[in-house]
Formats: C-alpha cells, sequence, structure tokens
C-alpha cells in the first residue's frame, strides 16, 4: 500500500467531489470483503480487498469496514482486536488503532460496531452497490432494506463521483500498473517458452499462474489459455497443444497493492504461423494500431471500436469472408460475426476497472448504450480524458454457432460469404491485447518490450 497520506488525501478529494454534487452531508459506508470458504471456513479462496476500499484505505485485509463523515471529512475504520487463537494460527496482527494509523483515518472501533454505528446513524448512508451477498447481507441489516433491493439503493453521486476519481490515474497508480504489465509480459514469455505439441492447457495455465506469484501478487483473473481461441471466455483447461495449431493466452498479474496488468497472445504451437493464421493474426495486429491511433483525450472510445471493426472487416474482404462497402457492413453490425465484443475497458485496481459500479456511468457517463448485437459488448463508449487506462483487444473470431445461425438466417448475406466462412472455422479464434495510458496528446503502450509483429511471435517460438 502506500503512504497513509495518500488515502487521506483521496477521501478528502472524494468528499469535494460529492460536495460539487450538491451532497454536504451523509455517511458514506465501505465494506471490506470477507474470506469466501471454498468449503469450509478454514479452507477459503484467495482473499482479494473491495477495490473501493482499498483505494480509500489501502488494506487488503480481510474483515475491516469504514464509514466517512462527509460533513467533517473524518472517517472511522472498523477493525477486529487479535485474539489469541489468531496469533496462534495467523500470526501477530495489528490492532485495532494501528490499522487506522495505516490509512490516517481519524478514529478507530470495533469491527462488531460497524453495523450498530450505521444502524443508529441518523445520516443518510451512502454507497457503492455491492456484488458479494455477504455485503448485501450486511447493508441489508443496517438499513432496514430487504437484500435484493441494496444493489438498486446505491447512492449515484457516490458512483459519479469514485468513477471520476478512480478513473484517472495518480502518477504512483501508473508505476504500480507498469509493474503488473512487466509480470503480464514474463507470463506470456514464459507460457510461449513452455509451449509445444502435446503439452497441456493446463500445465501453461500453471506456467503463467507461477509467474504471476512469483511476482508477488498473483494473477488479477482466471487465465484463459486454451487451443480453442474462438471461445472468448474459456476458463477449462482439458486440452493439449497440436501442431500446426494456435494457442490463445489472456492472462494478467496484478501487484502486492492489487494494480492489475492484462494482455493476450495468440501464437502458434508449431515455429510458424501458417499463411491462414498470419493473414488472420495480421488483420488483428492492423485493428489494434487503427484503435490506438485515435486514442486521445476527447475522442470518444467507441470512435477507436469503430475503427478497429472497420480495419478487420477490410481485412476480411481481401479474404474474400466479407464483402460489400466497408463502412456499410460495420453500420449495419456485419462485423460482429467475427468480431462480436468491445475493442477494450478500463484498467486500474480491477482488471475491469469498477466493473461493478455499473458500464452506465464507467463507460458511458449515463448515455443510453446500444443493443446491437456486438456494440452492445463494448463496456467503454465515452469521451477518453488524460490519466485513464485502457485495454486495446480486438480479435477476429470463426464460432461455428454462430456462423450457422446467422447464415440459416441469411443475416447480412450482402456482407457475409458463409461459405467461404465456413472453410475458415478450423482456424478457431485470434486474439491480441495491449494496456495504453492516455496521455495529454495522444496514448503511450504500457509496459516494457513486447514485439507482438508476426516475425517477432514466431522468432519467441524458434
Amino acid at each position: 500500500m502506500f503512504e497513509p497520506s495518500v488515502y487521506e488525501g483521496r477521501r478528502r478529494v472524494l468528499v469535494s467531489l460529492l460536495a460539487g454534487k450538491g451532497v454536504g452531508s451523509g455517511l458514506v459506508a465501505f465494506t471490506g470483503n470477507r474470506e469466501s470458504p471454498m468449503n469450509y471456513a478454514d479452507n477459503a479462496y484467495r482473499f482479494r480487498q473491495d477495490s473501493c476500499f482499498l483505494y480509500y484505505f489501502g488494506i487488503a485485509e480481510p474483515d475491516l469496514a469504514a464509514t466517512l463523515d462527509l460533513a467533517s471529512g473524518r472517517a472511522t475504520l472498523y477493525a477486529h482486536e487479535s485474539t489469541i487463537d489468531d496469533l496462534v494460527w495467523s500470526g501477530p496482527r495489528p490492532g485495532v488503532d494501528e490499522y487506522r494509523a495505516l490509512c490516517a483515518a481519524y478514529s478507530a472501533a470495533p469491527r462488531t460496531r460497524y453495523i450498530v454505528d450505521l444502524k443508529s446513524s441518523k445520516e443518510t448512508i451512502l454507497y457503492v452497490p455491492p456484488y458479494r451477498a455477504e455485503t448485501a447481507l450486511e447493508l441489508s441489516q443496517a438499513l432496514g432494506l430487504a437484500p435484493e433491493k441494496i444493489a438498486a439503493a446505491g447512492s449515484v453521486p457516490l458512483i459519479q463521483a469514485v468513477v471520476a476519481q478512480r478513473e484517472l490515474k495518480e502518477a504512483r497508480e501508473v508505476a504500480q500498473i507498469e509493474q503488473a504489465v512487466d509480470t503480464t509480459i514474463a507470463m506470456h514469455r514464459a507460457v510461449m517458452a513452455a509451449a509445444e505439441p502435446g503439452v497441456t492447457e493446463a500445465r501453461l495455465m500453471a506456467e503463467a499462474y507461477r509467474v504471476a506469484y512469483a511476482g508477488g501478487g498473483g494473477p488479477s483473473f482466471p487465465a484463459i489459455a486454451t487451443t480453442k481461441g474462438a471461445v472468448l471466455h474459456n476458463h477449462g483447461y482439458p486440452g493439449s497443444l497440436v501442431a500446426g495449431g494456435l494457442f490463445l493466452l489472456d492472462a494478467g498479474a496484478e501487484t502486492v497493492s492489487g494494480y492489475a496488468g492484462d494482455l493476450t497472445s495468440t501464437f502458434p504451437v508449431s515455429a510458424r504461423y501458417t499463411d491462414r493464421q498470419k493473414a488472420i493474426y495480421q488483420i488483428v495486429l492492423d485493428a489494434g494500431a487503427a484503435g490506438a491511433a485515435l486514442m486521445r483525450p476527447g475522442t470518444p472510445f467507441r470512435d477507436a471500436h469503430l475503427a478497429a471493426a472497420r480495419t478487420i472487416t477490410a481485412g476480411l474482404k481481401g479474404l474474400g469472408i466479407m464483402r460489400g462497402d466497408v463502412d456499410e457492413a460495420v453500420a449495419a453490425g456485419a462485423h460482429a460475426c467475427f468480431f462480436p465484443h468491445g475493442l477494450g475497458h478500463q484498467m486500474g485496481l480491477d482488471v475491469h476497472d469498477m466493473e461493478n459500479l455499473g458500464e452506465v456511468w464507467v463507460g458511458y457517463d449515463g448515455q443510453p448504450k446500444s443493443t446491437v448485437f456486438g456494440l452492445k459488448s463494448l463496456r467503454m463508449a465515452k469521451p477518453l480524458k488524460a490519466g485513464m487506462v485502457m485495454t486495446v483487444e480486438p480479435g477476429v473470431y470463426f464460432i461455428t454457432g454462430l456462423i450457422a445461425a446467422w447464415k440459416a438466417e441469411q443475416r447480412h448475406a450482402a456482407f457475409i460469404d458463409y461459405a467461404e466462412a465456413e472453410r475458415w472455422l478450423d482456424l478457431g479464434g485470434v486474439r491480441n491485447e495491449e494496456d495504453w495510458l492516455i496521455t495529454s496528446d495522444g496514448a503511450r503502450l504500457l509496459g516494457g518490450s513486447f514485439d507482438k509483429s508476426v516475425s517477432a511471435m514466431e522468432g519467441y517460438r524458434a
């Protein structure tokens, strides 16, 4: 975590942002995460602190909570007093006041007081929508609302203020993200070095995780490590690598402080891409470059997405898979048969940064979202700002079921040659992902050197 004054300063900014929205009083509730048992209480999943709690208080320990009084600007940190059993089983832990000092809170209290204090407060309680059931239950007890109504009762001004603050990364945050990206690059290079025909997907997933944990933090999300690149979120690892095939790795590391990296590589299992693999891979690289070239303050990320979509459409037209006018095809949504997701998302303390706060504010500033297939999956459309960190991750996929369904409907038949598309089904899918910082006049690629050109990728495999 950073020095205590950082968290105190962030809370002051939050108070100021809310005051600017006419919210000058109230009590903001920050409920930290608890341990989440796999099958009994002492056998828990890897602990991950709530990212809003991390941002404003910085402590990655379970069973913490905090409040922020907007009128006074004073924060109270709630923590359990360490017991002898804690000492025996888990080692020495900070006391309640030591936790308070770590985040520069004004006061501290036992964790058991958190719900009691929320219940007894005469102030309006503000919170962001919880994504864990136990947090919703705790807030339900405090506020007297049914658990299923808790998310909808989250404070919109608070969500807006948190998004406005967290989406602009401080220099110290950018340094953490670059550290995470560097570890992520090492994960991908290690997997490429270990890949060969007959090696299992599970073995390569384990290699990626080995590097992530060796970096000090661990993985930033469950890795996609697959020979079936046409399955966008393939989290099973039952297969083995086959000569002449492709392997897609979508994986990232996070730092000890919780900042994420997120990269995707698609490389040949053999030493070289086949001609068809190379053609699709180059289209994907070109699409990423077209999108990144537009990224600068004031440009809607939707424009970058559409630039990538046009590049993919033009490339597939050159291969005879698509046809007709490129702009008309993209306007109709025909490209989404092969590029059915958005170009990227914000990244920070969450790999999909602040996604729990809702795309309506994180990605759209309250504007309506498209309902068109493909474009509806664009998580981020609003204008970019200096300080944002974005992923750029175009892909081309030959999804058997999707192509069959669209062919049966003759959907966008004016733009898609389905007979030709079916001849590419065995290729699967290709995705490439990079992480970018929006600067004052453009965008900067984050992390150390990781050349993704065809020649470089084949060189890594030689």
